[in-house]
């Protein structure tokens, strides 16, 4: 089952809510102009391989405040200190999930969610810097090494777009 709302807010933004199955959700807040939002502390993020969504931690350690949260750059990517767990992993690239589905003779079986993150989270900014990196916006992404793709859902911020 598929279903899709868009919502409009008075502010210009777009809420886009797509139930996907009865257990299964994701919503995009869309800007109605191009420019995206910047990524502040308590985002929230989903990965395609998680089974429930997460919020991004940002350490106040770049002094920047916006809309009275710590933003976000493109490094805050480190595992459970800034990506907390998904709440259970269901990729079979992911060694747990491979051997509990062993074990259960084939039977796909999800495990805890433990990131792993190699690379920053791709693209950011082009023009802003928070601590002489690019700033994270919402239309970046970044990679698990066990295939899930980690999406931000919700900003964090609704006034405060950059390029």
């Amino acid at each position: 089952m598929l279903v899709a709302c868009l919502l409009k807010c008075r502010s210009g933004l777009f809420l886009i809510l797509l139930l996907v199955s009865n257990d299964e959700f994701s919503f995009a807040l869309l800007n109605s102009n191009n420019m995206p939002n910047l990524v502040t502390a308590g985002a929230l993020l989903t990965c395609m391989q998680g089974m429930a969504p997460a919020a991004l931690i940002v350490l106040p350690l770049n002094r920047v405040m916006v809309e009275g949260k710590p933003a976000a750059n493109i490094m805050d990517k480190i595992p459970l200190v800034n990506i907390p767990s998904f709440g259970l992993c269901r990729s079979p690239a992911n060694p747990t999930v491979a051997a509990a589905t062993a074990a259960a003779m084939g039977v796909l079986t999800p495990m805890p969610c433990l990131p792993v993150i190699a690379a920053p989270w791709m693209p950011g900014a082009t023009r802003t810097r928070i601590a002489n990196m690019p700033a994270l916006h919402n239309t970046s992404s970044c990679l698990c090494n066990w295939g899930g793709t980690i999406r931000i859902g919700q900003p964090g911020t609704l006034r405060t777009q950059i390029n």
